[in-house]
């Protein structure tokens, strides 16, 4: 039985393919059950997040499994496998090491993924597909996570644009849960930014874009509502912080909407951050006293400043990593003399049994005890040196010198090699 990973993420597909084999919640014991059963599987676990959907198991072939996640979802399997990859055993498991621990996060470092992860191993266990193996696999992963995070400083420094935006809001109000965040826009940088402020739990998060499907599809996702992007306008003072991000060729927020938006807030700050190339806000706002307005630069130099501490961290954590994979493999072999130690031990006890029958048996004819214990000793002795003595004795003469050096490492005897 061996531990595979498979899956696909934000590094390998777009998001169009990434939502197509995503599992939903109310769907996902059933499909622990069938990947459960699939060929050769004994044991599963699937982690499936906006930026990713992976399948852990243990098997002896995993070549179906990905048949298994197309079929799952009805798509074909030409249509996915561009985007698959598949780590054997060593890879898998330094894999889930490094997904817990936010190595291989869209924002590295960043704290959500362990929360995710400790997620797929509950309902794995609620659904009676966490055996032996991925158990271990998870505790030794939820400890490597806790070690990259309290012994590196992975998580300590913003080296994302949407946690600079956040880092930045932070300067500003002291901290984001007593605002209001509207969001403009719907695509990956905005979907990264909602996470972010969302990790930071704001009273409320709007989203307007202009494809109100789009925008409906992202709330929903972070428990946010929605808005027309011509509402903006007449909206605007109801929020505190304000992150645009569209592919529009003019500007969507003007000095004008944002003047009559400080006016009606009585002057309460706002800050606005402009993550659009071309702008989506009007750079004259940045000169209104109660606006803060930030550009892709403003937030460039905050990033670039978290950026070699991190790298550093990165090496740090990936050291950790590897270790504690060979650590974790260690156990896995010390898992597969467990049958053997069992029946030596078995062994040992059934010939103990014996000598101690018949030891009972002289001492009740009246026997002397001393001789009794004697008999005991020597009986045992010579039953235990049976085994390695006729190994040595049988061995043929190219492995002699092997044999001796194996019985003297087993027995911790004094090498005469």
């Amino acid at each position: 039985m061996q531990l595979y990973a498979l899956g696909l993420n934000h590094h390998t597909a777009p998001l169009a393919i990434r939502e197509r084999v995503a599992f939903q919640p109310e769907h996902l014991q059933q499909a622990l059950h069938g990947l459960a059963h699939a060929d050769s599987v004994r044991e599963a676990a699937i982690l499936s997040t906006c930026n990713r959907t992976e399948l852990y198991f243990a098997a002896e072939q995993p070549q179906r499994v990905a048949d298994w996640l197309a079929h799952f979802h009805h798509v074909s399997l030409n249509e996915v496998s561009p985007y698959l990859y598949a780590y054997p055993q060593r890879d898998a498991i330094r894999h889930v090491f490094r997904v817990a621990s936010g190595l291989d996060s869209m924002v590295i470092g960043e704290p959500q993924i362990l929360g995710q992860v400790k997620d797929a191993a509950r309902f794995a266990e609620q659904a009676g597909t966490l055996g032996v193996l991925l158990h271990k696999l998870f505790q030794s992963t939820f400890a490597v996570a806790k070690e990259v995070r309290s012994t590196t400083a992975i998580g300590a420094n913003t080296v994302s644009m949407a946690a600079a935006a956040v880092h930045l809001t932070e300067r500003i109000f002291g901290r984001v849960s007593d605002q209001h965040v509207l969001f403009i826009g719907a695509g990956e940088m905005i979907e990264l930014c909602a996470a972010h402020f969302g990790g930071a739990c704001p009273k409320s998060m709007t989203v307007a874009n202009r494809t109100e499907e789009r925008a409906q599809a992202l709330a929903s996702r972070f428990g946010a509502r929605t808005l027309r992007i011509d509402q903006i306008g007449e909206a605007l003072a109801r929020f505190d912080v304000v992150v645009s991000c569209t592919a529009a060729p003019l500007p969507l927020v003007g000095l004008g909407m944002v003047e009559r938006a400080v006016k009606a807030r009585r002057h309460r700050p706002m800050v606005m951050v402009d993550l659009a190339v071309p702008r989506d806000i009007e750079p004259e706002i940045a000169e209104l006293d109660d606006v803060f307005l930030y550009t892709v630069d403003d937030l460039a130099q905050v990033v670039e400043a978290g950026m070699e501490s991190r790298q550093q961290a990165v090496v740090e954590a990936e050291q950790i990593i590897d270790s504690r994979v060979d650590g974790f493999l260690h156990w896995m072999a010390a898992r597969g003399s467990v049958p053997t130690i069992r029946a030596l031990r078995e062994h040992a006890e059934a010939l103990r049994q014996t000598e101690l029958e018949r030891a009972l048996r002289l001492l009740a004819k009246g026997e002397e005890p001393q001789r009794v214990l004697d008999a005991l000793s020597h009986g045992l002795t010579n039953k235990l040196m049976h085994g390695p003595t006729r190994f040595l004795n049988q061995a043929d003469e190219t492995r002699k010198a092997e044999a001796g050096r194996l019985v003297e490492q087993l027995f911790n005897l004094p090498s005469h090699g």
